[in-house]
């Protein structure tokens, strides 16, 4: 081997790819592509798990819908539960006839911070107090409303009547 001094090393491709290659037999290249498509796979499951994720959300949200007498039950026992109680007046009764159910909205007014908020609630889902609507025009009544939006308000719910019931 001394005596090839200034002799050039000269090495055929299929050495050169011999030569950079690694135990598992992949090049370097083969180790940058390896990544990449790591990468990609890792990225194309991440994409799909969140899209499935988004789509049983959206179905479990459909299914879970509420109707509207539902969506009022939940608001008036909201209401109920962290609601404050303010001095108000029953205004009036309104008696909308419709054709597929007769409704009873009792108007009330009441109160808060010195502004004065004018209302109405359908009281049909609570048959004592719908019963009793026609003759509450005019009385006092106690009015539970939310701290936050003083405007939501329930005059009576399930669990609680801020009317004054009178014996007939």
């Amino acid at each position: 081997m001394s005596s090839l001094k200034g002799a050039r090393v000269v090495q055929l491709p299929s050495e050169r790819a011999a030569a950079g290659t690694t135990p598992d037999g992949r090049g370097e290249s083969g180790k940058a592509v390896t990544r990449f498509l790591r990468l990609t796979f890792g990225l194309a499951s991440a994409g799909t798990l969140a899209l499935g994720g988004r789509m049983a959300r959206a179905r479990f949200l459909r299914w879970r819908r509420k109707d509207p007498a539902e969506l009022e039950r939940v608001r008036r026992l909201d209401i109920n539960r962290r609601g404050r109680i303010s001095a108000g007046r029953i205004v009036d009764l309104v008696e909308p006839q419709t054709a597929e159910a007769k409704s009873a909205l009792v108007g009330y007014s009441y109160e808060v911070a010195g502004v004065t908020y004018e209302a109405a609630q359908d009281v049909t889902a609570l048959p004592e107090i719908a019963a009793m609507a026609q003759f509450l025009s005019g009385q006092t009544a106690s009015v539970k409303y939310d701290p936050k939006r003083p405007a939501n308000s329930i005059i009576a719910c399930e669990h609680w009547s801020g009317l004054r019931l009178l014996s007939h």
